[in-house]
């Protein structure tokens, strides 16, 4: 059975864990500083997978040891936004936790494949990478599948289509110079610039761009969980199962896009070994400036 490690037993942390295991992906290890918080949610989703017919094991608590030979350890550990916080607002704070999580799972699961949640995304990833030594395809960033959720989310929202019918794809950094490509949005086949006003494609990828902003003000004391947990347990599906399902991910960048030495979301094909392959798509002039631009941003933190 993988064994499947999530450091941070705050609301994404716990929700990535309970989804992993609804999903029977594996055996569940959830990690926190806070003593009894991890062990006291584990014990509580363990309880609940008689009713789930599922026989993952889930355990609990604050020892990395509990993590030994994770096939994948995924971190969401740091503080979440709170309304008028950016994400880059949280960079000194998450840069510190990082310095204490990495290197624990480098000593205890250092074949693991590392997905990073914590924000602001894309610098913590790059982070991860230099602190852990792993290879490029072994660390990932958790960003362009959530920013794309939310896409097809509101464009279905605004069509009345099924979700399941609509394609898209968000490229960039996590944040508000992400890149909704509507060149890439379809549904049923159909491109979105046949099917809506390019007034209302403007405020949906505005929305996109401001996903997280938008549930944070509604929260007032937290940030969105729901979505993120889903779809951190969709990329690990996508690598326990060796699906090679194409998904936007926090990669690094060697030349790829014209970019060198850059985490940056862009689709990549996930199976068993990581980020197997970076797809590198055509865009148009705008979608390049806009890309450009975003790792610029990037670059400057």
């Amino acid at each position: 059975m993988p064994k499947i490690s999530i450091i941070g037993a705050g609301n994404v942390g716990s929700q990535a864990a309970f989804y992993s295991a609804l999903r029977g992906l594996g055996d569940i290890v959830l990690v926190d500083v806070v003593d009894g918080l991890a062990a006291g949610k584990a014990l509580d989703m363990l309880e609940s997978m008689p009713i789930a017919g599922v026989n993952s094991k889930i355990i609990g608590g604050s020892d990395y040891a509990l993590t030994r030979d994770s096939d994948i350890v995924v971190v969401t550990a740091g503080i979440a936004r709170k309304p008028g916080m950016s994400r880059h607002d949280l960079i000194e704070t998450n840069s510190r936790i990082m310095r204490s999580v990495i290197p624990e799972i480098g000593k205890e699961s250092p074949e693991s494949i590392l997905i990073v949640v914590t924000n602001p995304l894309d610098e913590m990833v790059h982070l991860a990478h230099t602190l852990s030594g792993f290879p490029k395809q072994r660390v990932l960033g958790m960003a362009g599948v959530l920013d794309s959720v939310r896409f097809r989310t509101f464009i279905a929202e605004e069509l009345g289509a099924d979700v399941n019918d609509v394609k898209a794809m968000v490229l960039g950094s996590h944040g508000d110079l992400m890149i909704p490509l509507v060149e890439y949005c379809t549904v049923k086949g159909e491109k979105i610039s046949n099917l809506l006003s390019q007034e209302k494609i403007d405020v949906i990828v505005e929305r996109v761009r401001k996903g997280g902003v938008e549930i944070v003000k509604l929260l007032k004391t937290g940030s969105a969980f729901f979505a993120p947990g889903l779809s951190i347990a969709a990329m690990v599906e996508a690598i326990i199962k060796d699906q090679k399902n194409i998904m936007p991910c926090s990669v690094l960048l060697q030349g790829e896009y014209g970019v060198e030495d850059v985490f940056i979301g862009v689709p990549v094909k996930l199976g068993r070994n990581g980020a197997e392959e970076i797809i590198e798509l055509e865009l148009n002039k705008e979608e390049r400036l806009a890309f450009d631009k975003s790792v610029s941003q990037v670059k400057t933190q």
